[in-house]
C-alpha cells in the first residue's frame, strides 16, 4: 500500500524512520537527519532535504556511503546478497542477464574504477525515465566516467545515489510522473528525425527540420489546441483560446480574444546536439494546454505556444529567425544568405513551401499578449551541482564578440633566441589567461576563446599569425562593456610590449535580458508551492526570450540536466522528474494568471 505525506509528517520519528527504510544503500542516518526538518510540504522538499544532509556530512561519510553500495554485476549479486531494492534495479537493468562478455567487461571495468577510485562505480541504472538503461547504456557510460577526475566523479556517485534514492521514494509513495514522462517521450519520438544516423542534427528547413514541424503539428492538434499552423518561417503555432470561445457548426471561430499568454522555444538543433534544448520548452506547455482540453477547461486568457524553427544559426548565418519574425525583426537581406552548400536561404524558403511575402505579417502586436515566457533545460552545472531540479532566471547575460588576429614575425624555432621573438600564438595565449583572472573578478562574467588557430602552423616556426574568437558575457550591460574594454585594453598592451599587432572585428552584440520582476516572482510562487528552494540565476546562454524581451515582459525557468549539466552535447538528458516539476510549474504560472486576468 502506497505512503502518504501525511503519514510521514505524523507518525513518530521511529515510525517515519521506518516508512523510509532503504532509500540510502545500508544508510539510514541520511533519512533520520532529514526528518528533523518534518513536517515536508510536499515530497519534493524531502528529496532536497536528504541531498543537504549528505552535503553537510563531509567527504569521509560521502565515501563510505559510496562503498556501501554493490558493484554493478559484482560479487554481491552474484552471490544474492544485494538488498531487495539493488536487485530490482539490476533485474530491470537487466544486468542478472548479462552475456559472458558484458559480465567479463563489467567485471573488468569494475576492478579498474575500483583501483583508481577507491570506491565501487555508482549509476542510477533505472535512468532519467525510471524505466531502466541498457547494458550497453550501462557499459558506456562506466567507460566514459572512469576517465574523470577522482573529486569529479564523487560528486557523479553521490548524484547518481540521490537520483536512486528519489526513484525509490517514487516507489515506496507510488508517484509516477505521469506527465514528464510524456513530455520525455516526445522528445524521444522527435528525436527520431535528424540528418544524420549516428547522431541528432536538425538545421533550418532541412527534411529532417520540415519532418520535426509535421510531428510538433500533429501531437499539438491530439492535444486540443483550437489552431495549429505552420507559419511563413517554419514556426509551429498551436492557440488554445479563452473561455469566451466557440466554433460555428461548419468549424470557423465564432469568438476569439485578444489576450494571450505566449510561450514556446526552439525545434532546431546544433549539430551532433542533444535532444532537450528548446524542445523542452515546446512539450511543457504542451502537456499543460492538453490536460486542460482533456478536463475541459479554459481560462480567462488563450495559450499561444510556438515552436520556433531556427534559434541556433547553424545553417544560415542569421540566427533567431524563428522567434525574431515575430518581433519584427527578419532583414530581407537574410534571404540571400547561402549555406554550405550553396543553397541560400530564399531558395530554403520556396523549397519548403513557405511565401516569404508573408513573413512581415508575423510581428506579434505586444497589446494582444500578457508576456512570454519559456521553460528551458539549464545548458550548465550550477543546479545539478545544487542537487536543485529548478531555477529562476533573473536575466538574460549581455554579451559580445569578436573575430581576430595577431600577427607577429615567423621565425626558425631552432635558431631565433626567445628574447628575439614576436610570437602571434604566445600573445593570444596571454590574452587567454587574463580572460581567466579578469572574468572571475566580477564572480559572474564569463570569457572564452573558442577558436585559437595558428595558419599554415608547422612544428618548428615560431607562429607569425593567430586567428582567434573573443566571447564575452556578463549580467548587465555595463558590466559586459567594462569588461570588453578591459579585455581590449589588456590586448593593445599585450601587442605593445610584444612587439606584435592586432585586428579585431565585433561580430555580435547582444544586450542583456533581464527578466520583468512579476513575471519572476510568479516562476518563484511556484516554485515555493511545490515546496522546493527558490534558486535565482543568471543565464550565460542566448535564448528566444532575448528576442521577444525586446517587445514585451518576459521571464524563463531553467530545468536541471543530468551529467554534470552538458548541453549541446548526446549526452545531454534530464529526468522525467524534473520534467514533471517543470510541467507542475507551468500550470501554476498560469493559474496565478487566471487570478490576476479574473480579478482584473
Amino acid at each position: 500500500m502506497a505512503l502518504t505525506l501525511d503519514q510521514l509528517n505524523e507518525g513518530s520519528a521511529e515510525e517515519a524512520l521506518n516508512l523510509l527504510d532503504g532509500l540510502y544503500e545500508h544508510s539510514p542516518w541520511i533519512a533520520q537527519k532529514a526528518l528533523l526538518g518534518r513536517p515536508f510540504k510536499s515530497i519534493h522538499q524531502l528529496k532536497y532535504r536528504m541531498t543537504q544532509v549528505l552535503d553537510d556530512a563531509g567527504r569521509e561519510a560521502q565515501v563510505a556511503l559510496i562503498r556501501a553500495h554493490p558493484e554493478l554485476a559484482g560479487k554481491a549479486m552474484v552471490s544474492n546478497k544485494l538488498t531487495a531494492e539493488s536487485t530490482n534495479e539490476q533485474n530491470q537493468a537487466g544486468l542478472t542477464h548479462c552475456s559472458a562478455e558484458e559480465f567479463a567487461k563489467l567485471q573488468q571495468l569494475n576492478n579498474r574504477y575500483n583501483a583508481k577510485f577507491g570506491f565501487p562505480f555508482i549509476l542510477a541504472v533505472r535512468g532519467p525515465r525510471g524505466t531502466g538503461l541498457s547494458r550497453h547504456e550501462i557499459i558506456s557510460t562506466f567507460e566514459r566516467r572512469i576517465k574523470h577526475h577522482p573529486d569529479f566523479e564523487l560528486q557523479e556517485c553521490l548524484r547518481n545515489i540521490h537520483r536512486i534514492a528519489e526513484i525509490r521514494l517514487n516507489d515506496k509513495f507510488a508517484i509516477t510522473p505521469t506527465l514528464g514522462n510524456d513530455v520525455w517521450d516526445w522528445q524521444e519520438k522527435l528525436s527520431q528525425h535528424s540528418e544524420s544516423m549516428d547522431h541528432l542534427t536538425v538545421t533550418y528547413l532541412t527534411d529532417a527540420h520540415r519532418a520535426c514541424a509535421q510531428r510538433i503539428s500533429h501531437w499539438m492538434q491530439d492535444c486540443g489546441f483550437d489552431s495549429v499552423q505552420v507559419d511563413a518561417v517554419g514556426n509551429v503555432v498551436g492557440r488554445y483560446e479563452n473561455d469566451s470561445y466557440s466554433r460555428n457548426t461548419d468549424g470557423r471561430n465564432s469568438q476569439k480574444t485578444s489576450i494571450a499568454l505566449l510561450t514556446g522555444s526552439h525545434y532546431d538543433t546544433v549539430r551532433n546536439g542533444g535532444k532537450y534544448d528548446g524542445r523542452l520548452g515546446i512539450f511543457v506547455p504542451m502537456a499543460c494546454v492538453r490536460e486542460l482540453h482533456r478536463g475541459g477547461r479554459r481560462l480567462p486568457f488563450s495559450i499561444e505556444v510556438v515552436a520556433f524553427a531556427e534559434e541556433e544559426g547553424q545553417r544560415f548565418k542569421a540566427t533567431f529567425l524563428g522567434s525574431g519574425a515575430l518581433t519584427g525583426d527578419f532583414k530581407p537581406e537574410w534571404l540571400d544568405q547561402i549555406d554550405a552548400d550553396g543553397f541560400s536561404l530564399r531558395q530554403a524558403l520556396q523549397q519548403a513551401g513557405l511565401c516569404m511575402d508573408d513573413i512581415p505579417r508575423l510581428k506579434r502586436d505586444p497589446a494582444n499578449y500578457l508576456g512570454f515566457v519559456e521553460v528551458h533545460i539549464e545548458q550548465g552545472p550550477v543546479l545539478n551541482a545544487l542537487n536543485l531540479p529548478l531555477g529562476v532566471v533573473t536575466s538574460i547575460n549581455a554579451s559580445v564578440r569578436y573575430s581576430g588576429h595577431v600577427t607577429g614575425q615567423a621565425s626558425h624555432a631552432g635558431t631565433t633566441p626567445m628574447n628575439q621573438r614576436s610570437d602571434a600564438a604566445c600573445g593570444v595565449a596571454e590574452l587567454a589567461l587574463y580572460l581567466e583572472q579578469r572574468a572571475r573578478q566580477d564572480g559572474d562574467s564569463v570569457a572564452t576563446i573558442g577558436q585559437l588557430n595558428v595558419p599554415n602552423g608547422s612544428v618548428n616556426v615560431v607562429p607569425g599569425r593567430c586567428d582567434f574568437s573573443l566571447d564575452l558575457r556578463a549580467p548587465n550591460d555595463l558590466q559586459r562593456n567594462t569588461l570588453a574594454h578591459d579585455v581590449l585594453e589588456n590586448l593593445q598592451q599585450i601587442c605593445q610590449r610584444r612587439g606584435l599587432q592586432f585586428e579585431l572585428q565585433q561580430t555580435l552584440c547582444a544586450s542583456a535580458a533581464p527578466s520583468a520582476p512579476d513575471w519572476q516572482q510568479r516562476w518563484e510562487a511556484a516554485l515555493a508551492a511545490l515546496g522546493l528552494p527558490v534558486h535565482r540565476m543568471p543565464s550565460g546562454a542566448g535564448h528566444d526570450a532575448m528576442k521577444l524581451h525586446e517587445v514585451m515582459p518576459q521571464a524563463m525557468l531553467f530545468v536541471r540536466g543530468q551529467n554534470a549539466g552538458i548541453s549541446h552535447n548526446p549526452l545531454e538528458s534530464t529526468t522525467s522528474d524534473d520534467m514533471q516539476l517543470a510541467v507542475e510549474a507551468f500550470n501554476h504560472i498560469l493559474e496565478q494568471m487566471k487570478s490576476l486576468v479574473i480579478s482584473h
